[in-house]
Formats: structure tokens, C-alpha cells, sequence
């Protein structure tokens, strides 16, 4: 599929000591929520940061809006980040917050913010409630109620769903659905998770992260297009695993994602196979990429 680039990227690097992003080219696309997946420490927030403008200490190219736009001063006004920790300081209020972000950025909404904040269940109503008393569920939640109180084209968020509640994760998608929606195309998302099944139905496109790299990427019903789930007796399981892109195994079977275009060569095999979520897809490519060491034991 062929779409607009909301941000895109070239020749990005950026290193620590023992760590590098590293990372030739990307295309977030625009009109889409794209979620970006991968282990702790594999690079997501680093490259988050980098295209919110949090860090400017890289090399490489970012262009916004379709190229329009390197500089990401120019374009503060058209993105919003949310990101985990100290967003605001701890003595702010809630009335605070809204005084601050009006004005940092020219769009913000104070009515929208109250509405946001109402309909959140952010302090019960009480404005004058300080950020360090808020759990880091509500903390997260008001983080959302100022940047969607916002005009923005763009939103960069950086483990959204984590602190929160199965039932506020939903809400979340809800409300990302929804800021897409009413952009009409003009919009987009570009979120980071460890949730990932919890965020599969409002995930459009997906990148997977490992050491600094971008290991695979595509529109989600592509990917799941490209990588099939099998399962299969025991006695195959020997031959299957020379085949397939991870395997499990114990002693009633076999299961692992077989990139489809190798399918033929289990045949003859007991098996059958099934569409993978995204969740089996991500931790089958994180597992192929990983440092981590693990044993056969148990299906996945």
C-alpha cells in the first residue's frame, strides 16, 4: 500500500555507551496508528524522544508532513507526546496544568481539557489535586487529557497503555480511533507498547525493534499474511523446527510461525494452521532477533 509519510527518517543513529539506534530508513504512515514493539532497552524510547525533539544529540535526517518540515521546532505545534515518569512537575496542580499548557502551545483547549478531565475520572473533580497524588494511572491519563485538548496532526506516545487499568486501555483505543477518525487521514499515531494484545485492534501498521534496529515493519494484515501459525504432532516436531521461524515444543505437539511462503515444505506434516495474532507474530520475530536464551520447553 502506498500512503503518505507523516515522519520520516534516514540515516539515524544514536549512541551510548554499549548501545547504538541505528536505524537506515522509516516511514511512519500518515492517517494510521503505527505501534512500535520490542524488548526493554531495544531502542523505543530513545527513538521517540528523538522525534519529539526531547533529544536532538543524533545524526541522520528527520523529515515531517510529508518532507515539509526538519526542523521539529517548526512542527511543535502539530505534534503531542505523552511519555511515562515525572511528565509534570509534582506540585502542579490540576488546574496548573491546564494554566502551563495553555501557554506552551496556541491550540490548547481549556474546555475540551475540563470535558477530558470529567470524562477521565482525573482528581473527581477536585483542580486543585497535586500530580504527585494521582497514581501513575491518572497521572498517564491527564498526560492524554492536555495533548488531545490539543490541535495536532501527529501523536507520539511513548508506553501509553502501561500504567494503565485493562478497562482505561480500551478506553484508549477508543480514543485514538477517534482522534484518527476525525482527522479525516490527516492524522496519525506512533506508540510504543509491551501490550500488545491489548492494543492489536487499534494497531494499523507495526514496527518491531531489537538492538537499536528496526528487524520488521508492515501494515498489520500484511504480516499477517506473510507469517502463518502451525501446529503439529510430536513426531514431526524434529523436522518442523529445521523449517519453522520459532518453535515450541512439549510432549503433546509442536507450534511455531512459519513465514508462509516456506509452508510447502512442511508437507506430508500432521498440522494445521491458523491466522497468528500480532502478539504471536511480534514475539516470534523478537525471539529470531533476541540475545535472550531460551529452552523448547512449553508452547508459547
Amino acid at each position: 500500500m502506498e500512503t503518505s509519510a507523516a515522519i520520516e527518517v534516514s540515516g539515524l543513529r544514536k549512541t551510548y555507551k554499549g548501545f547504538a539506534l541505528d536505524i537506515p530508513e522509516c516511514r511512519i504512515p500518515k492517517g494510521f496508528a503505527t505501534a512500535l514493539i520490542g524488548e526493554n532497552g531495544a531502542g523505543k524510547t530513545t527513538l521517540l524522544n528523538v522525534l519529539a525533539g526531547i533529544r536532538l544529540d543524533y545524526k541522520g535526517t528527520i523529515r515531517y508532513f510529508d518532507g515539509q518540515e526538519t526542523n521539529v521546532e517548526q512542527v511543535k505545534e502539530r505534534l503531542g507526546y505523552t511519555g511515562p515518569g515525572s511528565y509534570f512537575l509534582p506540585n502542579w496542580s490540576i488546574a496548573q496544568v491546564e494554566e502551563i499548557s495553555g501557554l506552551l502551545f496556541d491550540t490548547f483547549d481549556a474546555e475540551r481539557y475540563h470535558r477530558l478531565c470529567a470524562e477521565l475520572g482525573i482528581g473527581d473533580g477536585d483542580r486543585k489535586k497535586k500530580v504527585q497524588s494521582l497514581s501513575d494511572g491518572n497521572r498517564m491519563k491527564l498526560t492524554l487529557a492536555t495533548v488531545l485538548a490539543r490541535e495536532t496532526e501527529c501523536l507520539l506516545m511513548d508506553e501509553p497503555a502501561s500504567p494503565l487499568d485493562p478497562l482505561m486501555r480500551d478506553k484508549l483505543c477508543e480514543m485514538i480511533r477517534t482522534y484518527l477518525e476525525e482527522g479525516d487521514g490527516e492524522r496519525s499515531v506512533f506508540f510504543s507498547t509491551h501490550n500488545i494484545s491489548d492494543m492489536e485492534n487499534v494497531t494499523d501498521y507495526c514496527m518491531i525493534m531489537e538492538h537499536g534496529n528496526i528487524v520488521e515493519e508492515g501494515f498489520v494484515e500484511d504480516l499477517k499474511e506473510k507469517y502463518i501459525l502451525v501446529k503439529g504432532e510430536t513426531a514431526d516436531a524434529a523436522k518442523a523446527k529445521e523449517i519453522l521461524y520459532s518453535f515450541a515444543a512439549n510432549q503433546y505437539g509442536f507450534e511455531g510461525i512459519c513465514l508462509t511462503e516456506r509452508l510447502d515444505a512442511l508437507a506430508g506434516m500432521d498440522i494445521v494452521t491458523e491466522v497468528p495474532s500480532l502478539f504471536q507474530i511480534s514475539v516470534a520475530v523478537m525471539r529470531a532477533n533476541t540475545k535472550l536464551t531460551f529452552s523448547q520447553g512449553g508452547v508459547e
